[in-house]
């Protein structure tokens, strides 16, 4: 007659070997599918991260020509005004001989 070691062993290896062998092949599945997800999502990140990149570098782009734009035409004013400046300074000269 087994004695109650060998009794326990043999149970151990008939049920609890066999469902440790079923969660190890579960859990090899489930980290497939989790690499599989990581994958996917990495995947989605990177397409979402060079889409934001190019919207981004887009926008900077066309802040830019604006700034551009406006820095031109800042310039234009200032010149027509320094020039403006200028007849105004001949003329008041003109007009103060003029008085003399």
């Amino acid at each position: 007659m087994p004695n109650v070691y060998e009794q326990v062993k043999q149970a151990l290896q008939d049920v609890v070997a066999p469902e440790i062998k079923e969660l190890r092949v579960e859990i090899r599945r489930m980290d497939e599918k989790i690499d599989s997800l990581d994958k996917r999502l990495s995947e989605k990140i990177d397409s979402l991260d060079q889409r934001l990149n190019e919207k981004i570098d887009s926008l900077d782009q066309r802040l830019n020509e604006k700034i551009d734009s406006l820095d031109q035409r800042l310039n234009e004013k200032i010149d027509f005004a320094l020039e403006f400046r200028e007849r105004l300074v001949t003329l008041e000269t003109r007009v103060s001989s003029l008085s003399r």
